[in-house]
C-alpha cells in the first residue's frame, strides 16, 4: 500500500512570496502545513547558464490524494516560470499527526470552520 502522506518541496524568491504561497496552500486545504525555511542557497542550470540564488524553501505536508490538485494549483500561485515541486513519501510518523494531516487536507463542503479537528498546538504546561 503506498504511503498516504507526502512531504513536498518547493522554493521561491522572497519571504513575502513564501508567506503568500504557504497561506494560500493551507487555506485551500492542499497542504496541512507549510514550513518556510529562509536562506536556502540553490545552484541550478537555467537556460544554459549555471545560476546561484538565495531562496526560501517551502516544506509542504499533505495527503497523497491532494498532490494532483497541488501540482495544478502551484503554478498559478507561484512567481517562477517553472516552480519546483518534488514530492517524497512519508514512510512513518506519529499517528496522531498523520491523522491530523489527513483531516486537514480533506476538502470540506459547507462553510469554512464547520468541522472541528483537534489542533496541533502544544498545550501549556501550567
Amino acid at each position: 500500500m503506498p504511503p498516504r502522506a507526502l512531504v513536498a518541496l518547493s522554493t521561491t524568491s522572497s519571504a513575502a512570496s513564501a508567506r503568500r504561497l504557504a497561506r494560500a496552500l493551507v487555506a485551500e486545504r492542499l497542504c496541512a502545513c507549510v514550513t518556510v525555511v529562509p536562506g536556502a542557497t540553490s545552484t541550478y542550470r537555467w537556460r544554459g547558464k549555471v545560476e546561484t540564488a538565495v531562496e526560501w524553501l517551502l516544506v509542504m505536508k499533505l495527503s497523497r490524494s491532494r498532490l494532483p490538485a497541488l501540482a495544478r494549483r502551484l503554478p498559478d500561485l507561484h512567481p517562477y516560470e517553472v516552480p519546483e515541486l518534488v514530492a517524497l513519501p512519508v514512510v512513518g510518523g506519529h499517528r496522531p499527526y498523520l491523522a491530523w494531516l489527513a483531516a486537514e487536507t480533506t476538502p470540506v463542503s459547507g462553510p469554512v470552520g464547520a468541522r472541528t479537528v483537534a489542533g496541533r498546538r502544544r498545550l501549556s504546561a501550567s
